[in-house]
């Protein structure tokens, strides 16, 4: 049996532009015949991974640069690395096999490390024949994978061999109701105009909308257990709470959109994650005689449609639900304690 935690989060943002496209414009989607809001999951995982460095130590978070080999040469050398220490980091990963390109652009492509895996690079003895050598620095680039390397994964075009799975999945946040984009028109003053002169310094549009969004995580947490061991309990405790609180910084100045959920539900699976985001297929209406309003008609939906799932697969095997099963902080202990117990069983 399996062990899934699924994450469903509702969430009200209001005007904002949190995910831009490359128009400038927030993203959108079609979904059950009209258009949604939505933030794309690449988005807010990495406000995850940045909540990661305030939730977990500094060696369990995992740095993605093209600048690997400066990460290594400070193992090496610790300060500023010298151009003879730049150049045995560069034979390191070379060795690898990694892609890099050239001393001063790096890799070919961003590469996922962890701070332990460039400690064990750093410590391959150079003077090894070439087989011995590929074969030394490939496993240091396999030992200590950081928390986010195991759970977001690490992909290496080059070689397969140094890829890690992914232990957990992000949907694409999308509104639980149609949306239409707005524009707001704005102008700046210049402060050191004559003051005869009654125009703007600058003139502008910047696009956003509000919503109430429905996110969707899960994590395999034996899948996460294989590399992780002891601490996957504590991983999948920092993963949930920096789903919930995280917000990626899009427009952030502009619109002060920094909110918190309106409803978080976490249920334990031993068969297989679920999505609920069939829920809002039908979008959630703002109806005068409900007072307005998306998030009491969207928490309604969720329910409905999570009891609706119990056709198709089992019910969870635990369900907690902020408010509910108490503070943020007290779900989050339980859930350490139950991924605990029934990994441990």
């Amino acid at each position: 049996m399996g062990l899934y935690i699924d994450i469903h989060v509702l969430q009200t943002v209001p005007p904002s532009c949190v995910n831009r496209d490359d128009t400038g414009s927030p993203k959108t989607a079609r979904y059950g015949g009209v258009t949604r809001a939505r933030v794309s999951s690449q988005a807010w995982k990495r406000a995850i991974r940045l909540m990661f460095e305030d939730l977990l130590a500094k060696e369990q978070v995992g740095v993605r640069t093209k600048k690997v080999i400066d990460m290594v040469a400070k193992e090496i050398e610790p300060g500023e690395p010298s151009t003879e220490t730049l150049k045995l980091a560069e034979k390191l990963l070379k060795a690898a096999d990694v892609g890099i390109k050239d001393a001063e652009k790096g890799t070919d492509a961003l590469f996922f490390m962890s701070l332990g895996q460039a400690k064990a690079l750093a410590k391959v003895d150079p003077s090894l024949k070439d087989k011995a050598l590929q074969k030394a620095c490939k496993e240091a680039l396999m030992v200590e994978p950081s928390v986010d390397m195991l759970l977001f994964g690490r992909m290496v075009a080059k070689d397969s061999s140094l890829n890690f799975d992914a232990a957990c999945q992000v949907a694409h946040a999308i509104s639980t109701h149609a949306v239409q984009n707005e524009f707001d028109y704005f102008t700046a003053v210049d402060d050191c105009a004559p003051e005869d002169n009654a125009g703007a310094g600058h003139l502008g549009t910047v696009e956003f909308n509000s919503a109430t969004l429905y996110r969707y995580a899960t994590i395999n947490a034996c899948a996460l257990e294989e590399n992780l061991k002891a601490d996957t309990p504590q991983a999948v405790r920092a993963f949930v709470e920096a789903f919930v609180r995280s917000m990626p910084t899009g427009k952030q100045n502009t619109f002060a959109n920094r909110t918190l959920p309106d409803a978080v539900v976490v249920m334990l699976r031993d068969d297989q994650p679920v999505n609920l985001c069939g829920a809002f297929e039908k979008p959630v209406a703002a109806k005068e005689s409900d007072g307005y309003g998306y998030v009491e008609a969207s928490k309604k939906a969720l329910c409905d449609y999570a009891k609706q799932v119990q056709d198709y697969v089992s019910a969870p095997v635990k369900t907690l639900k902020v408010g509910q099963d108490g503070t943020l902080a007290e779900v989050l202990a339980k859930l350490e304690a139950e991924v605990r117990t029934r990994l441990e069983a």
